[in-house]
């Protein structure tokens, strides 16, 4: 009877907490606190004698612990260059002012800089298939880019590259309502393909946190995740074809709208990830969802992170079909984001939890799906899993949820420098290593961690004042061995880029590193195209 009354007391308990409704009243603690801060600028120092234009330039970067050296096969700008990319392009294409080149030689997190003095922005295929030609024939060595929202530097030039943005491809090609195809041009950006496909009743497969500025050639360049990869799977999936600009400036016409074709090998997939690195991708045609009428997302707390795995595992269980995502992030997360984002509130203001999981479903039947997820919440209480938690009530209260965790990266940056690692991991394992490094660095940084628990992808950040080598010292290598002895990837999401170009080793054997480098000499035998990424400078063409 006690027991039976203990579970009443329970039920009427979580009934409650899933009513609850965020207000900005007095009852939701509103942390605003702002500190002032500097960031600090990691840049590249460079290396050359006064005076000397074609001498050897290497640039060392502190942050990553390498040296790199510019290829000296590599020709540099001269005004004939100039001369005929105007001529291509047009003037206002081809972009030379200093103010300009500043922001595109930079990456969004400040740690990587280039010396580009060429921004070109070409607007068709054609354009970009000319470019190419034209570089290749000069041995002008090229960075493509999109968005520039990566985080490893694969995006930024490492000395004076070329910088070929395709921002100005925007076109929405086509749309089949009847099997859900997209095809549009490299330069979309993600959020407006989002808008219009939710007018059109239907998804974009990936959404991300940096979904207003990224672009979904480097979405697909990168082969990125983002929050809903446990639904829809990867864009090695979603992506049913893609054009391609080869080095030598050939277009590959991969542009297939088919869910099957299996003449010969799919070469869209070495497309797929290769960050720039075997050509520019100028195309894509894209399978998306059709947009389901009810949506529900629930915010809970977790006293430990085996608590998180088994919530993991009920949950592929009992919501099956409609589980749609599911997040985790850990106390450290929270209170940079409570500490350093205008807003945000706390779903859960009566104390802190060491782990929040953001767990949401997507289906077509709101009655149903609501009392499935209520009942999945009642169990995971009864069992122990959920310490505290609330269900959002409205699109509003939806949206500041996922504002948490989606701010996560924003609130790492504003408290200062930031080392940041992407990591595929097996899940029970997952968390041990921000444990490990909590006590590898001690009081020199604070670690971070939070992520993909749905499909174990780490998000291991170590937050510090500012960059110091002797922190970097403690991390590297110690979190790729790490990694490594665990059978997980140094790269979930990410991409290897300039930062962990030199580090694929850990994650690939000698064998298949040596192919990948066969494909880039074939694909791209001066080995112009985004050079110094993804495969180790010693077999760099």
């Amino acid at each position: 009877m006690e027991k039976l009354r203990a579970t009443s007391n329970l039920r009427r308990s979580l009934k409650s907490l899933l009513n609850r409704r965020l207000s900005s009243g007095s009852d939701f603690t509103h942390f605003n606190q702002k500190r002032s801060f500097q960031t600090s600028f990691n840049w590249i120092r460079d290396y050359k004698s006064v005076g000397e234009v074609n001498a050897v330039q290497y640039r060392y970067f502190s942050s990553v612990s390498t040296l790199v050296q510019r290829n000296p096969s590599f020709s540099t700008l001269n005004s004939d260059d100039i001369s005929y990319f105007k001529g291509l392009l047009g003037e206002k294409n081809v972009i030379q002012d200093e103010d300009r080149l500043e922001t595109v030689n930079t990456d969004w997190m400040h740690k990587y800089k280039g010396s580009s003095k060429l921004l070109l922005q070409p607007r068709s295929t054609e354009e970009v298939s000319q470019i190419l030609r034209y570089c290749n024939s000069r041995c002008l060595a090229v960075v493509p880019q999109a968005g520039n929202t990566g985080l490893v530097g694969g995006s930024v030039p490492v000395f004076d590259e070329v910088i070929v943005n395709v921002g100005s491809m925007n076109n929405i090609i086509s749309f089949d309502k009847v099997s859900g195809i997209l095809v549009c041009e490299a330069g979309c950006i993600l959020e407006n393909l989002i808008s219009f496909l939710d007018n059109q009743g239907f998804v974009m497969p990936l959404d991300l946190g940096a979904k207003g500025s990224c672009q979904i050639g480097g979405n697909v360049s990168t082969n990125a995740g983002g929050l809903r990869l446990v639904r829809y799977g990867s864009l090695h999936g979603n992506v049913l074809g893609l054009e391609a600009v080869l080095a030598n400036g050939d277009v590959l016409d991969m542009l297939g709208t088919l869910r099957k074709d299996n003449t010969g090998y799919d070469l869209k997939h070495l497309f797929i990830g290769s960050e720039g690195s075997l050509g520019i991708v100028t195309k894509v045609s894209i399978l998306t969802p059709p947009k389901l009428s009810s949506v529900n997302l629930a915010f809970l707390a977790c006293k430990d992170y085996s608590s998180c795995q088994k919530l993991l595992v009920e949950a592929k269980r009992k919501l099956g079909e409609i589980l749609s995502a599911i997040e985790f992030l850990d106390d450290q997360a929270m209170v940079l984001v409570l500490h350093h984002l205008d807003g945000v509130r706390n779903p859960l203001p009566t104390s802190m939890h060491n782990f929040y999981v953001l767990i949401e479903t997507i289906g077509s039947d709101d009655s149903f799906d609501r009392e499935k997820l209520e009942a999945f919440l009642l169990s995971s209480m009864e069992g122990g899993l959920i310490s505290d938690g609330v269900l959002a009530q409205d699109i509003n209260q939806l949206s500041s949820f996922w504002r948490i965790r989606e701010g996560v990266p924003e609130a790492l940056m504003k408290a200062g420098a930031v080392y940041k690692y992407d990591l595929s991991l097996p899940v029970e394992k997952m968390y041990n290593l921000v444990d490990d490094m909590r006590v590898r660095l001690g009081n020199l940084a604070k670690v971070v961690g939070y992520g993909h628990l749905g499909d174990g992808n780490l998000h291991l950040n170590i937050s510090a004042p500012q960059y110091d080598d002797a922190i970097l010292e403690q991390i590297e290598p110690y979190v790729y061995e790490w990694t490594s002895k665990h059978r997980g990837s140094i790269s979930a999401e990410h991409g290897l880029g300039l930062m962990k170009a030199n580090k694929i080793y850990y994650s690939k054997t000698p064998e298949t590193v040596q192919i990948m480098a066969s494909i880039k000499t074939l694909l791209d035998p001066n080995g112009i195209l985004n050079p110094y990424k993804v495969l180790p400078h010693s077999i760099n063409p």
